[in-house]
């Protein structure tokens, strides 16, 4: 693994006692619900439905302290039916394929000295998916050299240690949520602490190196990545958003890093010219919807996977906006107890 140089931070975000200046949030819960509406439009609404619709009617009370309003992940006791949420592996890319579930992503590049795993979905899973799955798409798992956890739920870090213990993959995720995972995840499924991403570093396998920042909201060091694909020969910039619903306690405070992170990592995005969006829910970025769209692809036809820089920026528009209101909707409840 090799390292970048630490990147700017951009400009800090919280609120007072936190540690670092407060940002200024203007605007009503209406008007960013309509700035996030508008740059969803049909394309990402159930990233809209998912963090922005509950906040379209005036919250209640918070939970008792500790308990968020979205999930992180975590599942009921025992493993669900298979049934419930197999899917077969599928080519995306000429060096990218899916492995994942059918609402979870695990994404398998390859590169000319083995292959990175992104996320490992849960522990139950990740036998059939990922491993089973590379076997069914010609692909060797003891060729699993590292695997990047965006962060530390269950159903992204699940099968982590699987991994480890069976090719010996290196495990990559940031300090925070390593921290994160000794205090949350079962000592049966944690795996053994391994290597530390800071803001910036880069993980580089053969051909392919994919740039790691710390993008704190969803958990406090949730990774976002860029790196490159080839569709039949033609390269794209890959952006992965790694955490997604607002899985915190609802207090205005904790929507600000994430309104940060959407902030920066949108203009991280912007300079790298991403034109491939993908997210570690399939919900998110049509991953299933696409999946299916290239199994009748046409030589003419572009990749659906393909939809441009502006849209991946709406995309995290929507983000940002629905943290805002989120942030001026348990402003509002606060101030009104």
């Amino acid at each position: 693994m090799t390292k970048a140089l630490l990147i700017a931070a951009g400009v800090a975000v919280s609120v007072a006692g936190v540690g670092v200046r407060a940002q200024q949030v203007t605007g009503t819960v209406d008007s960013h619900l309509a700035a996030a509406k508008a740059a969803a439009g049909s394309q990402f609404t159930a990233l809209y439905d998912r963090i922005c619709k509950e906040y379209e009617k005036p919250l209640t009370p918070p939970p008792p302290a500790g308990q968020g309003r979205g999930g992180g992940g975590g599942q009921p006791a025992g493993p669900p039916p298979a049934s419930q949420w197999h899917v077969e592996p599928a080519k995306v890319f000429d060096n990218l394929y899916f492995v994942g579930m059918t609402d979870w992503s695990a994404w398998a590049l390859t590169t000319s000295q083995g292959i990175i795993v992104i996320d490992t979905i849960f522990d139950y899973s990740v036998e059939d998916e990922v491993v089973n799955g590379l076997k069914k798409l010609g692909l060797n798992p003891a060729d699993i050299k590292y695997a990047l956890v965006s962060h530390a739920h269950t159903d992204h870090i699940g099968g982590a240690k699987y991994l480890q213990d069976h090719f010996g993959t290196r495990v990559v995720m940031s300090k925070e949520d390593w921290d994160v995972s000794d205090r949350t995840i079962p000592e049966r499924i944690r795996p053994k602490r391994d290597i530390e991403a800071k803001d910036g570093d880069t993980l580089t396998l053969g051909d392919a190196t994919i740039t790691m920042y710390l993008t704190p909201g969803h958990t406090p060091g949730t990774i976002s990545s860029i790196y490159q694909v080839k569709d039949r020969g033609t390269p794209h910039t890959v952006a992965t958003w790694g955490g997604t619903a607002f899985n915190f306690a609802p207090k205005p405070e904790n929507f600000l890093p994430y309104i940060r992170s959407a902030e920066r990592y949108r203009d991280v995005v912007k300079k790298s010219g991403a034109d491939v969006l993908l997210s570690n829910h399939t919900a998110y970025d049509n991953t299933n919807a696409n999946i299916a769209a290239l199994r009748t692809r046409k030589p003419s036809d572009r990749n659906p996977f393909v939809i441009g820089d502006a849209a991946i920026l709406r995309y995290l528009t929507t983000a940002e906006e629905c943290a805002k209101a989120g942030f001026v909707a348990t402003s509002r409840l606060a101030a009104s107890n």
